[in-house]
């Protein structure tokens, strides 16, 4: 993709790299634009079928290099300038959410403001024991509500507390956050990715088809008008997974036991 983003692929795994630890893996120009482009890659991608996103170096991500975009808003600037750089950003995070393969953040060190937004976008967070994060918009003069924060967080962590998160700016650790439920796991640095990789086995024992349609339906029911609504989703994608040679498949195997085959398939 470039520089500051790598990609590896393997085994259906693909490992995806904030690549600019010099400057704590802040989102400039070139890692935002690589950012959207992988991601809106993967909707199509059918060899991929999970994703770990993590930092290279010691933090996750910083937040946005203000010195990486050169059209921010600032006095002289005119808004149609802000709002293009603004959207360019955003759609980061849009794009992580219509990517139909789960996303396990990794996420150690800081989190900050954009670096806070992309463990929140991602469905599965491992959090390392030096994990700070926090909403840093608004000890900027911004607002606290950026590239979805005011979206997910209280999705995760109820109103009360993403509202003291959104309205201080303040820090939150790792057990703190694990504890509220914004993590998954807390571990040592060193184990991120040991810790990830039960969940990524237990993932790609699925069938590529079910896994991506779970996503699918979360997404959906998480912003669902009803239960008839979730549930309506759920049957029409419980009937278009029994009629594939994967769900056989995975029949087979279940009643044989055995481990299933999805190869070719």
């Amino acid at each position: 993709m470039s520089e500051a983003l790598l990609i590896k692929r393997r085994g259906g795994v693909a490992h995806v790299t904030l690549n600019r630890p010099e400057s704590l893996n802040a989102l400039n120009r070139a890692l935002t634009d690589a950012l959207t482009a992988a991601f809106e890659g993967f909707y199509r991608d059918d060899e991929t079928r999970v994703i770990v996103l993590k930092g290279a170096g010691r933090a996750f991500c910083a937040g946005l290099d203000l010195k990486g975009f050169d059209d921010i808003p600032r006095d002289g600037r005119s808004v149609q300038h802000g709002f293009d750089t603004q959207t360019r950003i955003r759609d980061v995070y849009k794009a992580m959410r219509r990517c139909p393969q789960p996303i396990i953040a990794l996420v150690q060190g800081s989190a900050c403001g954009g670096g806070f937004s992309l463990a929140l976008a991602s469905d599965i967070r491992i959090a390392g024991e030096s994990a700070r994060m926090n909403a840093a918009y608004i000890r900027i003069g911004l607002t606290g509500c950026d590239m979805g924060s005011s979206y997910f967080l209280p999705r995760l962590v109820g109103q009360a507390m993403a509202s003291e998160l959104l309205l201080t700016g303040r820090f939150i650790e790792a057990q703190e956050a694990k504890a509220i439920g914004l993590v998954n796991r807390v571990v040592p640095d060193a184990e991120m990715e040991a810790a990830a990789q039960p969940l990524i086995d237990a993932m790609l024992a699925n069938t590529p088809m079910g896994l991506r349609l779970t996503k699918d339906a979360i997404n959906f029911s998480i912003d669902a008008p009803s239960l008839d609504a979730a549930m309506a989703m759920e049957d029409r994608q419980q009937v278009l997974t029994a009629q594939t040679a994967d769900h056989r498949e995975a029949l087979a195997a279940f009643l044989e036991k055995r481990q299933p085959n999805y190869a070719d398939r």
